[in-house]
């Protein structure tokens, strides 16, 4: 075989949000793209705040030398200050640049940390639902993960978190506001999960990090916040970037950023460098450092999103679905009325609506729909949410 059996094990396990391009793909070219109702993607449709373009074109006159150097492995000194400045106001604990480091996106951010902190067998908890692309980047560096599904309203379920704890376990990944459910992990949760790896810690004599994963911090919802994590835990590392809030997926550009306290703090942040330049990435792409440095606080105008969550959810409703309303992001996670959900998808496909099985994210008998779409694109797809009800109820 000419590709490594890993990949294409892991092609199959990753193939429904491509499956679900590709059908799209057929049917807008069979239908018109117009008369397709793609959810399929949670591509950011907003365009980026003005403030960005102005601040691209300034940046990208910058004329010297070395504007387009390499820089330290970890980002501009200037840039990961400020940054360091807003992650400290909304993580309530104060960090100095010198615990930030500039990545490529936040999945860059992620592999970095997986480099620097597994030893081949170590193990990653993972919350069910969750994005898939976890349990690929903990297995580049060796790790093994560890799957935990969420309680039913999608929160935290402590005790099967506890339950999955072990003298191998390293790290735990969270993401909220989540993908795919939009919830939101309350101060309390958090709290009480840095209370179970604090004595995991202790009872094995190891070092379990918190990882919070937060591109969609700023899209939220009804007044919710997002709890910071530093102030629940001490080994605690949040990995974010700047792809949903300024709409900028393509740039690739984010950061992590190490809770003061952390244990071992100088060796980690050391171990991140160096894990940043090894894996080939070297550093964050210089322009877009520099720009997004202008732009702390600045971000897309969330009652957009806002404004779609509603109409979709009324429109779920009136048909009949089973859902729990979003706190945050841009996706809604409904029960699907079948027990198999790729054949319910396949009901959707029918009235040429593209959704995710839940499989796709850990879990069956569910279904992903994103809403960074047209606000028509939703409301036009009332009719076809109805009839595909219809069809699974008269399946029984």
């Amino acid at each position: 075989m000419a590709i490594a059996v890993k990949m294409k094990e892991f092609g199959e396990r990753s193939s429904w949000i491509r499956r679900m391009f590709e059908a799209g793909a057929a049917l807008k070219a069979q239908y018109g793209a117009e008369n397709v109702f793609d959810f399929s993607l949670g591509n950011p449709d907003l365009p980026p705040p003005p403030q960005f373009g102005k601040m691209l074109r300034e940046v990208a006159h910058q004329e010297g030398p070395g504007v387009h150097s390499y820089m330290a492995n970890g980002g501009y000194p200037a840039v990961r200050a400020k940054v360091a400045a807003r992650v400290s106001a909304e993580q309530g604990l104060a960090i100095g640049g010198d615990g930030l480091l500039m990545t490529c996106g936040a999945a860059g951010g992620l592999n970095v940390i997986m480099k620097s902190i597994l030893d081949p067998g170590d193990e990653v908890i993972i919350i069910a639902p969750f994005f898939v692309e976890y349990h690929f980047y903990v297995d580049n560096h060796g790790g093994v993960t560890k799957v935990v599904s969420s309680a039913e309203d999608f929160s935290l379920d402590l005790a099967a978190i506890k339950a999955a704890l072990s003298g191998r376990t390293k790290a735990i990944i969270i993401n909220s506001p989540n993908n795919p459910t939009g919830q939101i992990y309350s101060a309390s949760e958090l709290a009480a999960l840095g209370e179970l790896l604090a004595a995991a810690s202790h009872e094995h004599g190891t070092t379990i990090f918190m990882i919070a994963d937060e591109p969609y911090r700023k899209i939220v919802y009804d007044g919710h916040e997002v709890p910071g994590v530093f102030t629940a835990y001490g080994n605690s590392i949040v990995v974010s970037s700047w792809s949903k809030d300024l709409s900028l997926p393509g740039e690739r550009i984010g950061y992590l950023a190490v809770h003061p306290d952390c244990e071992e703090r100088d060796d980690l942040l050391a171990a991140m460098t160096l894990a940043n330049r090894i894996l080939g990435f070297v550093n964050a792409p210089a322009l877009m450092q520099r720009v997004v440095g202008e732009l702390q606080g600045v971000s897309v105008d969330c009652s957009i999103y806002a404004r779609r969550r509603e109409v979709f959810c009324e429109l779920l409703a009136a048909a009949g679905y089973d859902f729990v309303s979003p706190k945050g992001a841009f996706y809604l996670f409904p029960k699907s009325p079948l027990a198999d959900d790729v054949e319910f998808v396949a009901l959707l496909q029918e009235e040429k609506i593209l959704a995710v099985p839940g499989r796709g994210f850990g879990m069956p008998g569910y279904f992903r729909l994103a809403f960074c779409v047209e606000d028509d694109v939703i409301a036009r797809s009332a009719p076809g949410f109805s009839k595909a009800m219809a069809a699974a109820r008269a399946r029984g």
